[in-house]
């Protein structure tokens, strides 16, 4: 062999090499494990996580996520206060009553900038709106947040609230109890508005909490506080890629749900289409479209407080400022107006 030709091989293994170390990872470089635990079953507003996965977003910035289905929004917080999860999707609400009881939790971005709540009736009941509901029967679980919210509600619209009595009702049975009379009104939240209109049609009477000045955050992506001080990096990488995620989206929802569906089976895409439609406008305020997708309002988050305090009840106060952050948000990324 001429030193020529020894000094050709000798290289092109040499570059060979280097692309391998550079495409195999070694265990000093492995994908960092970080769990996000849902606030409930995989829906379509949590088809940005998957459609990350599925592009290989995280991983591309050194995250090796797994996507855990959640047991409400309690036990989100509750996990998050124990650090026994990296992250979680929780109420903002819930997450609030837990910090009071000693959970160290921050949030990192929101989701529902809008309150989901909402009221339903039949208007051939004779209820035409909030002011009819004296006298009637208001249907859903004893410890829905609605029922728990219901003196504030109550007095946002001028009524007793001593007015309606109550009927236990399962989440899953509210639609049958309503349509059956059993009840007369009934709370759910706004993401599968369609469902309704499509079973009662004009029949269908609502109001959302949001349009009478109650419009507390929903769904919002929650840390633990020591684990947001040991890691900032890692919390960056991640809201990082989910609000690109969402903003993506919210541009076209279809590859997502493509994504959504492909992990989780028994969901109907068309009724997947319509819950994202109405939670696009949950997503939308003047602080999402104004400073960030995914941006809290700091005066707003004041004012939960207080309504939480007040109707939930607050172990222990403490600073509502430390219990949320816009730091990782990308302020170039915004909702559409």
């Amino acid at each position: 062999m001429t030193f020529r030709r020894f000094l050709a091989t000798a290289v092109a293994g040499a570059v060979s090499g280097a692309v391998a170390a550079v495409l195999v990872p070694t265990a000093g470089h492995a994908a960092e494990k970080a769990n996000l635990l849902l606030n409930w079953v995989p829906t379509a507003d949590h088809s940005p996580y998957y459609y990350a996965k599925a592009q290989g977003w995280y991983e591309k910035e050194g995250l090796d996520v797994s996507i855990e289905a959640g047991r409400g929004s309690g036990v989100s917080a509750q996990r998050i206060g124990a650090g026994n999860t990296e992250f979680a999707v929780a109420d903002m609400a819930t997450a609030l009553v837990a910090k009071s009881k000693g959970a160290d939790i921050v949030a990192v971005m929101t989701v529902y900038a809008n309150s989901p709540q909402g009221f339903y009736w039949l208007n051939s009941s004779g209820i035409k709106g909030p002011k009819d509901f004296p006298g009637h029967k208001l249907g859903n679980p004893p410890g829905d947040a609605s029922r728990v919210m219901w003196p504030a509600f109550a007095k946002a619209v001028g009524i007793p609230a001593d007015s309606v009595s109550f009927v236990n009702v399962s989440p899953q049975a509210k639609l049958a109890s309503l349509k059956s009379k059993a009840i007369d009104i009934t709370s759910d939240f706004y993401n599968e508005h369609d469902l309704k209109v499509r079973e009662f049609g004009k029949d269908l009477g609502f109001l959302a909490w949001r349009n009478i000045g109650l419009n507390l955050y929903g769904n919002s992506v929650i840390v633990n506080g020591d684990y947001l001080a040991k890691n900032r990096d890692t919390v960056a990488k991640f809201v990082k890629v989910s609000q690109k995620a969402f903003a993506a989206c919210v541009a076209d929802v279809s590859p997502c749900l493509k994504a959504l569906m492909a992990s989780v089976s028994g969901l109907d895409e068309a009724n997947q289409r319509d819950q994202w439609n109405r939670i696009k406008e949950l997503m939308t305020d003047p602080t999402t479209t104004g400073v960030a997708l995914g941006a809290f309002d700091g005066k707003r988050l004041a004012g939960d407080y207080d309504l939480v305090k007040t109707y939930f009840g607050m172990e222990k106060d403490f600073d509502i400022a430390k219990s949320y952050t816009n730091d990782f948000l990308d302020k170039s990324v915004k909702m559409p107006k």
